[in-house]
């Protein structure tokens, strides 16, 4: 069951969801709108040839404190969230582009899903779909937060992007390899 404006409000004042900083602006009627952070970073074409599964892929800080960022044509970068998100075991959530920017061409996906138990920053998959440059600037409302309860609980999030910062790189190749 998808959660609304009424029982997130709930959610939040009670302390079994956790979004911070977070104005009372933010919350929709049935999400919670995430802003833009001032980290990026994106795959280093200088120093990769190749992108692996199986090692890490050298990436570039593009992080701003001023002004904007510009996503060239048909590029692709990582992004983090303002806000930091503490789910319960009962609650996960989907990060969803909201459809003002979605209309301008801006790709915004997270994986799409946010697991039970999950703390930390979000880091957006961001893709400029245009043969124009788009400008991003931190502090935007970028994207949402859709929250759906969990039927009995699930184990807590311990993977390894648990307590992440900042737009945080794949870690794929510390999956097992394949069989």
């Amino acid at each position: 069951m998808i959660l609304s404006s009424k029982t997130i409000r709930e959610k939040l004042h009670a302390k079994e969801i956790g979004i911070t900083p977070l104005t009372e602006e933010q919350i929709q009627p049935a999400s919670v709108d995430l802003r833009l952070g001032e980290h990026f970073v994106v795959i280093d074409e200088h120093k990769e040839s190749l992108i692996s599964l199986e090692s890490p892929a050298t990436y570039r800080d593009l992080s701003v404190t001023t002004g904007a960022i510009i996503l060239p044509p048909q590029s692709f970068m990582l992004a983090t969230t303002v806000e930091t998100i503490d789910l319960p075991t009962n609650v996960t959530a989907f990060v969803e582009g909201r459809s003002s920017i979605g209309r301008l061409g801006l790709f915004i996906q997270n994986a799409g899903w946010v697991d039970p138990g999950f703390k930390g920053q979000i880091t957006l998959e961001l893709f400029n779909a245009n043969r124009l440059p788009i400008e991003l600037t931190p502090g935007r409302r970028i994207c949402q937060l859709v929250f759906a309860e969990v039927t009995g609980g699930a184990e807590p999030y311990q993977g390894k992007y648990v307590n992440q910062t900042g737009a945080t790189s794949s870690m794929i190749y510390k999956d097992n390899a394949p069989s």
